[in-house]
């Protein structure tokens, strides 16, 4: 298995042939989907999901109903590779694909909740899980944790407490374009100190792999 961070919330895993994108957002390369077998997108926010990068590329896209709905209104061409998901529901994209829960996390209690549904991956012998914008566990133990480390709706103890909670015994970051770099050094400190010894903790420049 091979798993490559790109910008913010974007991973690649490839594995025996297939590669499976998840959230090409607006922070994203273009080169990030290429080759893809399939693409996933969590939910509607545009740090997720850009339409220019779906057009890069003519892989089969997964998503939930409102980024459905998205697509279809912004990017009319793109609309019918696209395959709609629901929570709890398993699906082939050129790996085997489970989705995890329905909601974004709470940005304000002012504000409605937008979906949000996570995405766990088999990749060969290795789970991967990426929650998207969510702190909603995938309900199984897990090999790696896509963790989200910085957004304008979490602090940085959820972090630490989610992959706590998950157990992941890797744990790669994610969603790492809204700190400074004093900022992530902060939290890549937290995660570092707080998860316990049997937990890794990575933050990987864009485009590189996950050794």
């Amino acid at each position: 298995m091979r798993i490559t961070k790109f910008g913010h919330a974007c991973v690649r895993i490839e594995e025996s042939g297939r590669t499976v994108v998840l959230d090409p957002g607006m922070f994203t390369d273009r080169g990030a989907v290429d080759g893809a077998s399939a693409i996933l997108v969590t939910h509607v926010h545009p740090d997720h999901l850009d339409v220019a990068n779906l057009r890069a590329s003519d892989a089969p896209i997964f998503t939930i109903d409102e980024v459905a709905a998205a697509i279809r209104e912004q990017a009319p061409d793109v609309a019918e590779r696209v395959t709609v998901v629901s929570p709890g529901q398993e699906f082939d994209a050129g790996l085997p694909v489970r989705a995890v829960g329905e909601l974004h996390a709470v940005i304000h209690p002012d504000l409605p909740r937008a979906f949000n549904c996570g995405y766990l991956i088999t990749a060969g012998e290795a789970k991967v899980f990426h929650p998207g914008d969510a702190l909603t566990p995938p309900g199984e133990p897990v090999d790696l944790l896509c963790v989200v480390v910085s957004a304008p709706w979490m602090r940085a103890s959820e972090a630490v407490d989610f992959a706590r909670l998950v157990g992941a015994p890797r744990n790669l970051a994610i969603h790492d374009r809204v700190y400074s770099d004093a900022g992530l050094a902060i939290v890549d400190g937290h995660l570092g100190r707080l998860l316990p010894e049997h937990q890794s903790y990575a933050r990987l420049a864009d485009g590189a792999d996950l050794g």
